[in-house]
């Protein structure tokens, strides 16, 4: 089992393009469309409590960095995929809390 450790949103910047690390977005789709992660996958909390899983394969070997709007349900998520020997991040604040250079904003 990997610990899981909590990160600060301007750091997620350090991970935007790394080839050892998947960002995935746990906000709605609407909410990703309008803006999100420069490179950040979007899988909806809610999908994956109702499935349980990511829906996508997960290799152990990456480093999977969660954000959700505020933080919470990417601590949740980062928790439970660590304990089942996931390398996880959780970023703290989320979203919100993101001031970072690698915003992408929909028209």
């Amino acid at each position: 089992m990997f610990p899981f450790e909590t990160m600060s949103a301007k750091m997620l910047d350090d991970y935007v393009g790394r080839k050892d690390a998947l960002i995935i977005d746990l906000r709605g789709q609407e909410e990703y469309e309008k803006s999100h992660v420069k490179g950040a996958f979007n899988m909806p909390y809610e999908r994956y409590m109702e499935t349980g899983s990511l829906s996508m394969e997960l290799s152990k070997g990456k480093i999977f960095v969660f954000y959700c709007d505020r933080g919470g349900a990417s601590l949740k998520v980062a928790k439970e995929l660590a304990v089942k020997g996931y390398r996880t991040r959780s970023v703290i604040g989320g979203f919100h809390a993101y001031r970072g250079r690698n915003l992408v904003i929909s028209g």
